[in-house]
């Protein structure tokens, strides 16, 4: 029976693919550096920041130096134009609002930084999600389960009583080291063979079928 729901943000609920792109090449064009086109970002991002920007740069100029310059860059850049043009993916702030009136307890584990994870959640979901973790010092990254279950633990809620719905591989590896039902999305960064190859139970191709699927679950 499902209780709950841990979404992944970035091309799960929210589109932020624009902004991302955009802070990268200001910060990449400030060094002299090619700048890369929107689609190359579906593969960029995911793993975090700082990993995002060593993708970015070309190996050939790569360096912890130049890294921490480029990085230091984005990040300056990013915190003014993170919601520039970030906005939540068609039907998603409905099927929010569906689950949580279902009695569906629901939260947010993100690998972007938490200020922003935060930010960005309060600004399209207020009062909807119960617990939102970004990146933070006291816990790994995902694919670690180690924020998950924390986020479990202040549910009370068991792993096996939530889905786990991303648009990644590590969202779905995320899931199972967590113990938790593995729901890949079509509509974010990544192909279907990765989330099937990660462990995915699941697979929507639109977000109108989130809901659905997870109270046909309960």
């Amino acid at each position: 029976m499902i209780k709950a729901v841990i979404f992944d943000l970035d091309g799960t609920l929210v589109d932020s693919l624009w902004d991302l792109c955009d802070s990268t090449n200001f910060a990449l064009r400030k060094f002299g550096f090619p700048e890369h086109e929107k689609e190359k970002f579906n593969y960029f991002v995911g793993d975090g920041m700082p990993k995002l920007i060593e993708r970015a740069i070309p190996k050939k100029s790569f360096n912890e130096q130049i890294h921490k310059k480029v990085l230091s860059e984005f990040m300056d850049r990013y915190r003014e134009h993170y919601l520039d043009k970030t906005a939540p993916y068609e039907f998603i702030p409905e099927t929010i609002e569906q689950l949580f009136s279902a009695g569906i307890k629901i939260a947010v584990v993100s690998n972007k930084v938490d200020e922003m994870t935060q930010r960005i959640v309060s600004k399209f979901f207020a009062g909807k999600v119960s617990f939102v973790s970004g990146k933070r010092e006291e816990f790994p990254l995902k694919p670690n389960p180690a924020s998950t279950l924390d986020i479990l633990e202040k549910l009370g809620v068991a792993p096996c009583e939530c889905a786990f719905v991303g648009d990644s591989g590590m969202d779905m590896l995320t899931a199972k080291n967590a113990g938790c039902i593995a729901v890949g999305v079509l509509w974010g960064f990544r192909q279907k063979e990765e989330l099937l190859e990660n462990g995915a139970e699941h697979l929507l191709e639109n977000p109108n079928e989130i809901a659905p699927l997870i109270l046909g679950l309960r």
